[in-house]
């Protein structure tokens, strides 16, 4: 057992709450602004990765997306929480809150 899987293991069970809230709070995303926002909060997380999540939960009815032609290249893909969307983050949002009360609870730091 090595602590690089559990971590690992640990940061994708979050990442479709983290990639839902960052849509939800800009009310619109598209894919490299996600990827910079989780950098930034340091989840590293690659195009492979981002990429197929977004088409599996626009495919579960999640997430919505809208084309805008771009100057500079192809067209994006903007992409925004569908009505089932907001409702499935909240009750992720809901979730995590109450894991992370109990694991707080029932650990200390060393």
């Amino acid at each position: 057992m090595t602590i690089d899987n559990t971590e690992s293991q640990m940061r994708k069970g979050l990442l479709e709450l983290c990639i839902l809230g960052i849509i939800l709070r800009q009310g619109e995303a598209y894919p490299s602004d996600i990827l910079e926002q989780l950098k930034g909060a340091k989840l590293m997380v690659l195009e492979g990765t981002l990429y197929p999540l977004l088409t599996r939960l626009k495919n579960a009815g999640m997430l919505s997306y809208r084309w805008e032609e771009s100057v500079s290249g192809p067209p994006r893909k903007y992409f925004t929480l569908t009505e089932d969307g907001k409702e499935f983050y909240g009750k992720l949002r809901t979730t995590w809150d109450e894991l992370s009360t109990a694991v707080n609870h029932l650990t200390i730091s060393i």
